[in-house]
């Protein structure tokens, strides 16, 4: 229930953006050095997800959970506002 609250309260400002930069912020221990980039083409636009070493293991998470939660949710939202997204996650 509190995450489709999140991402209702999210899309009402229609910025996947700020979904992923949310979801990231609250899994890490260095919050500020998530950095989050768009990148948009003609029918995808890629989020692009940067995080500190010391915490891409959270944001990846056991065999890849946490980060196919994360597409999954953000393929959601984004289909809910008809765009196709996809995340990456960058070293």
């Amino acid at each position: 229930m509190r995450v489709a609250l999140v991402v209702e309260v999210l899309l009402d400002h229609s910025n996947l953006k700020d979904l992923v930069e949310f979801m990231a912020k609250s899994l890490v221990d260095e919050p500020d050095s998530v950095e989050v980039n768009e990148v948009i083409g003609e029918q995808t636009t890629v989020v692009e997800l940067k995080v500190a070493k010391s915490d891409l293991g959270k944001v990846i998470g056991k065999q890849g959970r946490t980060a196919r939660s994360m597409r999954t949710i953000l393929n959601a939202a984004s289909t809910k506002l008809n765009k196709r997204t996809v995340l990456e996650i960058v070293e």
